[in-house]
């Protein structure tokens, strides 16, 4: 299955990135949807009964570039979780039927509020545009909105994350060339924030006793203290899309791990290892900013079944989740996330702990071997092929860099067989990069065209350390990667230079 655009459109324009947080139990199509009911808030136009009437599904003046769609099974109305904007999706594909589509609706990725009706496609006053995509499961997603600055953003995310085709409402036909404001929903860096312990809390191990911890997503203090105490999770929640939702569980009052106390010990000491990790910022009714997003270590003795099977698979390391990097353990505080999706200073005893949990539930080993390599867009960007740059996109023979509309904040020349850059702090700066600029998150993105080796107003280089990068050489072939921000690219192409 593609990658649903509500995932990929709420976080670019939200958050800048495209992917799940630490143990988040969705890859990028299947995601628990927390609230199913019919939203009364849509933004959708309603007649005098209430009900949203089929628009004309022709090429008009409203939308020139409108695809002209022959059998609809039906929409689903709901609201981008990320956003907040509504969205909506007509179900086109030959393998649908009304039950299936229903089903869908039911569990929109990243939506909310998710509302089927059968018989009727997608339609609002003010839209950005329409993502088709074509296929027995195919669909329309229609994103709502009147603001060009998005317009670059919601193609980038059509064309990009879902490999749709995209067409344009009369707000975008100009290409939506102004930029979000800066610090709107930016990816912040990773940093090293060293602070005096809190009281009654023993010296640490960092300069003149402090407590020095990494900020970001895959992090972790030392352990026995809390993440949150130590840095900051409104800075990690930028490195992650994160809202909040409710997870329903029922665990019975006379569960005989209640009783355990081998089992009950070894419970607390995940507790213990997930409060030093900056998975609280997420996943703790205290620590994340409004409210936990799915499983959450304060629901009660057993928190663990708030986490789903795919989620606790991942934890466990059996499912690959390293698409969204780790810092090594003596970096980190003696925490590995390497092996399991949860950091820890002891991997077998973490790993003997989450897969018997698994495997109590009636799963085995071979359903875990099911589940996609978790990461989402950010995982499929890994595996992505570049083709040959076409246009004026791309290097010029001259050292002219040139990526369209969009504004950009890391761009990369790279060795043709290098691979895709993936996120910090471990996967952003692979083997064969050439030359790399960065744009400081307080900053507004840089426009194009910059050339080659030197540093347009507002960026930084980070690659090379020191001093100018390698000349051009005629007749090589190099890698073109741009991006808007962490995990959008909005360019990735090869340029071979004459020679």
């Amino acid at each position: 299955m593609r990658a649903h655009l509500g995932l990929a459109i709420g976080l670019t324009l939200t958050s800048g990135i495209a992917f799940v947080g630490c143990g988040d139990d969705s890859s990028a199509d299947v995601f628990d949807t927390p609230d199913t009911s019919t939203s009364t808030d849509t933004g959708v136009a309603v007649d005098d009964a209430g009900t949203t009437p089929a628009p004309d599904t022709s090429v008009d003046d409203a939308t020139p570039d409108a695809p002209i769609v022959e059998t609809i099974v039906g929409r689903c109305d709901y609201q981008n979780a990320f956003s907040s904007a509504p969205e909506c999706k007509a179900y086109t594909g030959a393998a649908w039927d009304e039950a299936s589509a229903a089903d869908d609706c039911a569990a929109v990725p990243f939506g909310t509020n998710g509302s089927f009706v059968a018989g009727e496609t997608c339609g609002f006053e003010a839209e950005l545009g329409r993502c088709t995509v074509d296929g027995d499961d195919g669909y329309l997603l229609v994103i709502s909105g009147d603001d060009p600055s998005q317009c670059s953003i919601a193609q980038t995310a059509c064309d990009t994350f879902i490999g749709g085709a995209w067409a344009a409402d009369p707000v975008c036909e100009g290409g939506g060339t102004d930029d979000p404001p800066p610090l709107s929903g930016v990816f912040i860096p990773p940093y090293l924030d060293c602070r005096e312990p809190m009281d009654g809390e023993p010296m640490g191990d960092g300069p003149d006793g402090s407590v020095c911890t990494q900020t970001l997503i895959s992090a972790c203090t030392e352990p026995g203290r809390r993440f949150a105490d130590y840095a900051s999770c409104d800075v990690v929640v930028t490195q992650r899309p994160y809202y909040a939702y409710p997870v329903e569980y029922d665990t019975p009052d006379d569960d005989p791990r209640l009783e355990d106390e081998a089992y009950m010990g070894e419970l607390a000491w995940i507790t213990e290892q997930v409060e030093a990790c900056a998975c609280t910022c997420c996943h703790s009714s205290e620590d994340a900013p409004s409210g936990s997003s799915g499983w959450y270590i304060e629901a009660g003795p057993l928190w663990i079944d708030t986490v789903d099977d795919d989620a606790l698979a991942m934890l466990a390391g059996l499912v690959d989740s390293s698409a969204f990097g780790t810092y090594p353990p003596e970096e980190n505080n003696g925490f590995d996330r390497a092996t399991t999706g949860l950091p820890t200073t002891d991997i077998e005893r973490m790993q003997t702990f989450l897969v018997e949990e698994y495997l109590r539930r009636g799963n085995d080993l071979e359903d875990a071997e099911a589940y996609p390599a978790f990461g989402g867009p950010l995982y499929t960007q890994s595996l992505y092929e570049p083709e040959a740059c076409t246009g004026s996109r791309g290097l010029a023979d001259d050292g002219t860099i040139e990526w369209g509309a969009s504004g950009a904040r890391y761009v990369y020349v790279l060795e043709a067989d290098a691979a895709n850059p993936g996120v910090p702090p471990n996967l952003d700066l692979p083997e064969g990069t050439i030359w790399r600029i960065d744009v400081d998150p307080s900053d507004a993105p840089i426009e194009g065209p910059i050339q080659y080796g030197q540093l347009p107003d507002g960026a930084s280089q980070a690659w090379p350390l020191d001093g100018d990068p390698p000349a051009l050489e005629p007749g090589k072939t190099y890698y073109v990667y741009v991006l808007l921000d962490v995990g959008v690219p909005v360019l990735r192409c090869l340029s071979t230079l004459e020679g």
